[in-house]
C-alpha cells in the first residue's frame, strides 16, 4: 500500500481523533477532513492512529478522509523570519489576516516564509565546486535586516561534495543556491531555507562553557540573581505579581543578539499590548528597531489548546537555528504552566492516568527536556552561539509547591520569584530576595570584576545581607513596635530601605529607569551602600539616629535612579559627593570618629 494512501476518520474526542492509516509513522502530520485540519500522530493502535489536531474539530464527521503527509511538524528555517509574527505551527499571522479577516479560518495552508520576496544572496569565499561541505557549513549570507545578516546554513543533515554554488544575486527563497552531492551518490538540492522537526534539537559540535551574563537592564536580575547567556531561567509568579511586564523587559531590553518571544496561552490583550509597543521600541544597544532582531510566536488562551503545546517547541527550534548561525539568542516563554495544562488536556482525553494534580507521569521529564535544549555551544560552522531559555510560571493562588513550579525549580539555575506581598506594596519588579536565586553567580563575578568592578560580590552580599537583617527586625517591631530597637538596628531598616527603592524598585513605564546599565547599576548600589556605612560611623561618634533619618540626602539617593541616564556617570558621581559633603558637615558638628561629642 502506498503510504500517502488517504485513510478514515474513525473516532473524534474534541483535538484528539482516531484515524484509520495502517502505515503512517509517529510523529507524521495528517490533514484530517474537508476542511483539511493538520495534526500530528501521537500514538499508533494496530491500524488506526492517534492524532493531536491543532485547530477546532468542531464539524468534522466520522468517515472523513485523513491523509498522511509524509514528514512530522516542522519548522521553515530561512530569511524572514525576523520582524514577523507567526501562530503556533509557524503560519503568518499578517497573512492569515489578509485571507480570512481578524477571525483564524480553520485549514489555511500559508508558507511561513514569503515565495515571492526576492534576497540579495552573497555566496561564501571559502566554498569552491568540487569542496567538501560540512553538516551546518555556512552557504552565504543575506543581509535580513539593517541590524542582522543572516547566514544560509546547509541543514544539518546534508554534508557532501559541493557541486554548485549560485553566484552573487536576487533569489527567492525557493530558489536553487547549491547542490551537494551525497555520500551514497544522491545530489541534494539547497534553498535559501530548510526545514527542520520541532521536536528533534538541533545538534551541534561541543558545549561551550564562556561565561558571560545576559544584561537586562533590571538591577534585581543582573546584580542579584544574574542569568549567563545560555542559561535557563524561570519567573514564576501568581496572578497580578507583574511576570508578563517582567519578561516583556527582558526581551526589551537584554544585551541578547536575537530575542524571540513565544505567547503561549496567555491572554490576548497581553500579546496585543506586545505587538503594538514592540514595532515603536528603540534597541539600546544599534539604535535602530527592535523588531529587526526580534520574532514573536502568538498562541493566546482563545486559540486551539494542541497548537499551544506545540508553540514552545517552535520557538526553541527558531531559537537554536539562530545560535546555529553563531548570535546569542534569547526566548522568553509565557508561559510554560499553560503549556503543561495542554499536556493534561491532550493526556486526559487519551486516558492516561494522572499523577500530581492531573498532570501526566511525563510532565518533569517533558520539562527537563525542553530546558535541555539551552546552551552555549560550538556550532558546526565553528562559530559560537547561544540560546537563553526563560520561561514564565503562573502557579494557581502563588503555591510554588504545585507540580510545574517545583519541577521547573529543580531543573532551572536561575530562580526569579515574583511575591504577591511586593506586589501589592507597589514594589516593583516584585521579585523576592529571599526565594530567589542564582546558580550562576561565581561565573559571572568574573565578568563584574574585569567589566565593571572587582567589588561587585562583595556589594552583592553585603546587600542581601542587609536585606535578610532587615526582614529579621521588621518581624520584631511587628511584635513589639519600633521603640524596642537599637539606634543602629533603626539604621539599618533605613539602609535596607534605600536598598529596595533605591536599587531594586525599577519602573517599567519610566524612560529613564526602565533601562539601567551595569555601571549604573554597580554605582547606585555602591551609593546607597555607602550612605549606610557613613550613617554608622555618625552614630559611634553620638549623631542621634533620629537626625540621620531625617537628611534629606535620603530622598535624593532613592530619586537619583530615575533623575540620571545610564550615559550621565559624571552626574551620578556628582551626586555622591553631595551625600558625602551632607555627612561630613553632621561629622564636624558633632566630632571626628573617636572623638567626644561636643
Amino acid at each position: 500500500m502506498d503510504k500517502r494512501v488517504a485513510g478514515k476518520i474513525v473516532e473524534i474526542n474534541g483535538p484528539i481523533v482516531t484515524v484509520r492509516l495502517p502505515r503512517v509513522l509517529n510523529g507524521e502530520q495528517v490533514r484530517i477532513g474537508k476542511l483539511g485540519l493538520v495534526g500530528e500522530v501521537i500514538g499508533r493502535d494496530g491500524e488506526q492512529a492517534v492524532v493531536q489536531v491543532y485547530e477546532s474539530t468542531e464539524s468534522v464527521r466520522p468517515g472523513e478522509d485523513a491523509e498522511p503527509l509524509g514528514h512530522p511538524l516542522a519548522v521553515e528555517l530561512g530569511p524572514g523570519l525576523l520582524g514577523n509574527i507567526f501562530d503556533g505551527v509557524q503560519r503568518p499571522l499578517a497573512a492569515i489576516r489578509e485571507q480570512s479577516g481578524d477571525h483564524v479560518a480553520r485549514g489555511l495552508n500559508i508558507a511561513p516564509l514569503d515565495r515571492t520576496r526576492t534576497w540579495a544572496f552573497e555566496p561564501s569565499k571559502e566554498l569552491a565546486r568540487g569542496k567538501p561541505v560540512a553538516a551546518g557549513a555556512i552557504l552565504g549570507t543575506v543581509q535580513e535586516t539593517r541590524t542582522i545578516q543572516h547566514r544560509v546554513l546547509a541543514p544539518p543533515d546534508v554534508e557532501g561534495e559541493l557541486v554548485e554554488l549560485a553566484g552573487a544575486g536576487e533569489y527567492t527563497v525557493e530558489q536553487v543556491i547549491a547542490r551537494v552531492k551525497t555520500a551514497d551518490g544522491a545530489t541534494r538540492e539547497l534553498k535559501l531555507y530548510h526545514r527542520w522537526p520541532v521536536r528533534q534539537a538541533r545538534p551541534y559540535r561541543k558545549r561551550d562553557h564562556a561565561a558571560e551574563p545576559l544584561i537586562t537592564g533590571q538591577r534585581i536580575l543582573d546584580t542579584f540573581f544574574p542569568l549567563l547567556k545560555g542559561g535557563k531561567a524561570a519567573v514564576p509568579g501568581p496572578f497580578g505579581a507583574g511576570k508578563t511586564v517582567v519578561q516583556q523587559q527582558i526581551a526589551r531590553w537584554s544585551n541578547a543578539e536575537i530575542v524571540i518571544y513565544v505567547g503561549c496561552g496567555e491572554r490576548g490583550n497581553e500579546l496585543v499590548e506586545i505587538l503594538e509597543t514592540f514595532p515603536e521600541l528603540t534597541d539600546p544597544y544599534t539604535g535602530r528597531l527592535l523588531m529587526e532582531r526580534t520574532l514573536l510566536v502568538a498562541n493566546t488562551s482563545n486559540m486551539p489548546v494542541v497548537a499551544r503545546e506545540a508553540s514552545i517547541y517552535v520557538g526553541v527550534t527558531l531559537a537554536e537555528y539562530y545560535r546555529d548561525q553563531g548570535y546569542d539568542v534569547v526566548m522568553v516563554a509565557d508561559s510554560t504552566s499553560r503549556w503543561a495544562e495542554a499536556l493534561r488536556e491532550v493526556a486526559g482525553r487519551l486516558g492516561q492516568m494522572p499523577v500530581e494534580e492531573g498532570y501526566p507521569a511525563y510532565l518533569a521529564s517533558r520539562l527537563a527536556a525542553f530546558y535541555e535544549r539551552a546552551g552555549r555551544v560550538e556550532t558546526y560552522s565553528g562559530k559560537h552561539g547561544s540560546v537563553s531559555l526563560i520561561g514564565a510560571v503562573s502557579p494557581p493562588g502563588g503555591d510554588f509547591s504545585e507540580p510545574v513550579t517545583s519541577h521547573t525549580k529543580e531543573i532551572v539555575q536561575t530562580f526569579w520569584a515574583l511575591s504577591k506581598q511586593l506586589a501589592d506594596a507597589r514594589h516593583y519588579p516584585s521579585v523576592d530576595w529571599t526565594d530567589s536565586f542564582s546558580g550562576y553567580v561565581n561565573a559571572a563575578a568574573k565578568w563584574w570584576h574585569a567589566n565593571v568592578d572587582p567589588r561587585w560580590s562583595e556589594r552583592r552580599a553585603e546587600a542581601l545581607g542587609l536585606l535578610a537583617q532587615a526582614d529579621e527586625l521588621a518581624r520584631i517591631v511587628n511584635l513589639v513596635g519600633p521603640e524596642a530597637l537599637s539606634p543602629a538596628q533603626r539604621w539599618a531598616l533605613e539602609g535596607a530601605s534605600l536598598v529596595k527603592e533605591g536599587v531594586l524598585q525599577q519602573s517599567a513605564l519610566d524612560e529613564i529607569d526602565s533601562f539601567c546599565s551595569p555601571q549604573k547599576q554597580f554605582l547606585l548600589l555602591d551609593l546607597v551602600l555607602d550612605i549606610y556605612h557613613q550613617g554608622q560611623e555618625l552614630l559611634g561618634i553620638g549623631v542621634p539616629v533620629q537626625q540621620l533619618l531625617g537628611l534629606p540626602i535620603l530622598a535624593r539617593a532613592r530619586r537619583v535612579k530615575s533623575s540620571y541616564t545610564s550615559k550621565q556617570m559624571e552626574e551620578l558621581m556628582g551626586v555622591r559627593r553631595e551625600i558625602h559633603e551632607a555627612f561630613v558637615g553632621l561629622q564636624t558638628e558633632y566630632g571626628k570618629p573617636g572623638e567626644k561629642p561636643k
